[in-house]
């Protein structure tokens, strides 16, 4: 079993409307294995603009399923699909984590690897720096989830995940000041998306 990161990009002027309950029983099968899920989100916090889900699955070929049979994938709801292995740094689900959504947004970060041949190198070394720069208790408090992204092998390092908590979007980009690998050009570039926890209330 391994873990599988998905962000789903919606195409511009797609409705999810009519393949809600689709998608939801879609879902549904892999309700004991999904570690998170939720739609990103528009400048209005409500106009979905993508979907990430991060799955546990047996091996890389229930991945393809997981992301092309997704109803909104099959209506043409996405425009595409990333996909990547992934590792769950924290060992917890996005439902372990309590935060204060009354008072704080959420947002998601991918930074994506820089395409170079040494870039799994680089990042190694500049693990330890990493995860120190990440221990502190303000910014461990901040953290739903988080871990590297792999190749389909898990080999390569492609780049990083957080799902973040934090009063707004500045201070989520705040988090990231300092960071040992933007510091050190490790991404190419980097996304960073409102974001909400998803799933059947």
């Amino acid at each position: 079993m391994a873990t599988y990161f998905f962000y789903f990009r919606d195409r511009a002027g797609a409705s999810r409307r009519d393949h809600v309950e689709a998608h939801r029983a879609f879902m549904d099968g892999y309700a004991d294995r999904i570690v998170a899920r939720g739609p990103t989100l528009a400048d209005d916090g409500e106009t979905p603009t993508g979907s990430m889900h991060a799955v546990e699955l047996p091996d890389e070929k229930a991945a393809p399923a997981f992301a092309f049979e997704e109803p909104f994938y099959k209506a043409g709801v996405y425009e595409d699909v990333m996909v990547r292995r992934w590792t769950n740094a924290l060992d917890r689900t996005m439902w372990d984590f309590a935060g204060d959504p009354e008072t704080n947004h959420r947002f998601l970060f991918i930074g994506h690897g820089a395409d170079d041949a040494d870039v799994t190198d680089r990042r190694n070394a500049l693990l330890k720096a990493h995860r120190d720069f990440l221990a502190p208790p303000e910014k461990m408090a901040q953290q739903i989830l988080r871990g590297p992204l792999w190749d389909m092998s898990g080999e390569i390092w492609t780049g990083s995940l957080f799902l973040l908590e934090a009063p707004d979007r500045a201070a989520a980009e705040a988090f990231f000041d300092g960071e040992p690998f933007t510091m050190n050009g490790l991404y190419a570039r980097t996304e960073l998306h409102d974001w909400r926890f998803g799933g059947r209330n």
